[in-house]
């Protein structure tokens, strides 16, 4: 990224802050779209392993005294 950019990224930003945001999920989803089905359907395996190991997770403290 020149100079350049990142002085217009940062002009716009100050002008509508959520611009940026609204662009990055916009990119996010056009990148999520190019997915097979094969990569989609195993990022989903995965995100419900990651749940089924969560959901039996046992979260326990310690008091620092």
């Amino acid at each position: 990224m020149t100079e350049q950019e990142r002085k217009e990224l940062e002009e716009q930003y100050l002008r509508d802050p959520d611009s940026l945001f609204n662009k990055a999920d916009t990119d996010r989803l056009k990148e999520a779209l190019k997915r097979t089905y094969k990569e989609r359907f195993l990022v989903m395996t995965r995100l419900m392993k990651l749940n089924m190991l969560l959901t039996k997770a046992k979260i326990t403290s310690r008091d620092n005294k």
